[in-house]
């Protein structure tokens, strides 16, 4: 009964309408990834674990340049906890009025970015290990643009459901 109990919750709480980007609509200044994105980017931030206690610092340095088709392609290189380095190629562009879609080399499929303002959202799946969709993990992420500039990202990461961890970071332009 418990289980049975616990598997409702997890299907409402599925079912339930997330916070839209148009909520940040007249929020001002306008957030454009492919503007930001293009060039040279840094960040810092921190995951955090399920009970909201810091684990470890994550820093990127980001690298974005123009394709000839329109967009960008990012190179991103992440300085993961514990001393472990990734690189992630996106690609990223422009596929509607403030509708953004990209791709990764860890990505399963794509995702599309909706903008509101100073506010985007995607949703996404990281392959966390080749050829073992089971191990897949979901990123759910919302980018702000702030006043100096700078993007805060929140990522939420989930696993059927459940969150695994958060991580905060701050994007800079360098």
């Amino acid at each position: 009964m418990k289980f049975l109990a616990a598997a409702l919750l997890l299907a409402l709480a599925a079912c339930s309408a997330p916070l839209k980007p148009a909520a940040f609509q007249n929020t001002g200044p306008n957030f454009d990834p492919i503007a930001f994105f293009n060039g040279h980017v840094t960040s810092w931030g921190v995951e955090e674990d399920r009970d909201n206690q810091p684990t470890g610092i994550i820093t990127t340095d980001c690298v974005g340049t123009p394709n000839p088709a329109g967009g960008i392609t990012m190179v991103q290189t992440l300085h993961l906890p514990g001393g472990g380095t990734q690189t992630r190629i996106w690609h990223l562009a422009q596929t509607g009025a403030n509708q953004y879609q990209a791709t990764a080399n860890d990505m399963a499929g794509s995702t599309t970015g909706i903008v509101g303002g100073r506010a985007m959202h995607w949703r996404w799946t990281l392959k966390t290990s080749p050829g073992d969709p089971l191990a897949n993990v979901t990123m759910d992420q919302w980018f702000y643009r702030m006043d100096d500039g700078a993007v805060m990202i929140r990522t939420v990461v989930t696993k059927a459901g459940i969150r695994l961890l958060e991580i905060s970071e701050q994007f800079e332009k360098t």
